[in-house]
């Protein structure tokens, strides 16, 4: 019962964070022209790493501090990669020891997805509680 409760939070927190981002519009001509972009297919290995961190009483309440860290620095606003394609991209970060940014995976292959990659690439977030911690963020 546990379980499925903290996924379940962790979930609703991601659909916080979604909320919480700022949105662009598409710089095409035409956005309702705009082809969806290619799935990224090591997306779901990182997504089942980052669910394999649940249950944990740190990891939830990790994910609430990291998500008010990243709203509070604007993170998603660096590079200017919300306008790059009307589709919402997924990244999920992989954060060292001390919260750097180790790698990225996203669950698209875009000019949207390859901008936030490079605009997380380094950043210091607060310290996780284990090191490889998987940070998803859902970025309109």
């Amino acid at each position: 019962m546990r379980t499925p409760f903290l996924k379940l939070t962790a979930i609703c927190a991601l659909l916080i964070a979604a909320g919480c981002q700022t949105t662009g519009t598409s710089t095409s001509g035409n956005a309702q022209q705009e082809t969806p972009p290619p799935k990224n297919p090591a997306f779901a290995t990182e997504m089942s790493k980052f669910d394999a961190q649940f249950p944990s009483a740190k990891a939830s309440k990790y994910e609430n501090e990291s998500l008010a860290f990243n709203n509070a620095q604007k993170l998603d606003e660096k590079g200017n990669c919300h306008g790059k394609s009307m589709y919402p991209v997924t990244i999920v970060l992989v954060l060292d020891a001390s919260g750097r940014v180790a790698s990225s995976t996203t669950d698209v292959e875009n000019g949207k997805a390859a901008c936030f990659r490079a605009a997380y690439a380094g950043v210091q977030f607060p310290k996780p509680p284990m090191a490889g911690y998987r940070k998803p963020i859902l970025l309109k």
